[in-house]
């Protein structure tokens, strides 16, 4: 069976992450988590003081910054690491879900971070989630989803996955960020959030996970069905 590229891009605590997985371990693909590696280098930026401002400290900083996945069969999961450090739990804390839009909009790391992506992808065989995947890094890529939901139901979830993790945060507080979050997202100069044309529009605010997987891999089965029977 050819290998494709899967891209699923849309707005936070949509469940993206956890549907790419998913689709990933179910189709022997890789996953590629590209939200975490913006915050890997919002970790840095805050960590060394590198001012937002500054394009000579971004230039400098974003070559001194290696980001890796690697597996934990303990966890059952793919965790980031910052310069050979596991960062997993970190990046994932609120202090770095305030400052990561305003990160990943600067031009400089957008590109830096886009063109390691399709590194990463380039022999296909992936599962990618972020925000700009089907527009920008894989503009090409076989299968593209969408995902949105209403921000209160976005705002619960986000709520219960820091509480996992024993971070009690207002929902108040998380909403806020979210709707920050979606602003600058979806203004920014650089490979704003948006939905591609040829984009499937999945509305996750009433599906349960095990609902969003079957929705990409019933949308990756006819395609890969269709490519096979036009070869």
């Amino acid at each position: 069976m050819k290998k494709i590229v899967i891209a699923i891009d849309g707005y936070s605590s949509c469940g993206k992450s956890t549907t790419a997985k998913r689709v990933a371990a179910e189709l022997g693909y890789a996953y590629i988590d590209t939200g975490a590696m913006y915050r890997a280098v919002t970790l840095y930026f805050l960590q060394n003081h590198v001012s937002f401002t500054n394009p000579k400290e971004i230039h400098k900083a974003l070559d001194s910054i290696d980001i890796s996945f690697h597996y934990n069969p303990k966890a059952g999961r793919n965790e980031v690491y910052l310069n050979g450090l596991n960062v997993e739990d970190e990046i994932r804390k609120m202090y770095i879900s305030n400052q990561v839009s305003e990160v990943s909009v600067l031009v400089e790391v957008r590109r830096a971070m886009v063109a390691q992506q399709q590194k990463m992808g380039r022999k296909r065989g992936v599962v990618m989630d972020g925000r700009d995947i089907g527009t920008a890094v894989f503009p090409d890529a076989e299968v593209k989803i969408f995902m949105t939901a209403d921000v209160d139901t976005r705002a619960r979830r986000r709520q219960q996955e820091l509480l996992d993790k024993k971070q009690l945060v207002n929902l108040d507080e998380i909403k806020a960020n979210l709707e920050k979050r979606d602003l600058i997202d979806s203004t920014r100069t650089e490979s704003p959030l948006r939905r591609a044309e040829d984009a499937y529009l999945l509305d996750t605010s009433y599906m349960m996970i095990d609902e969003q997987v079957e929705f990409v891999l019933n949308k990756v089965a006819s395609k890969v069905l269709v490519n096979d029977f036009s070869e």
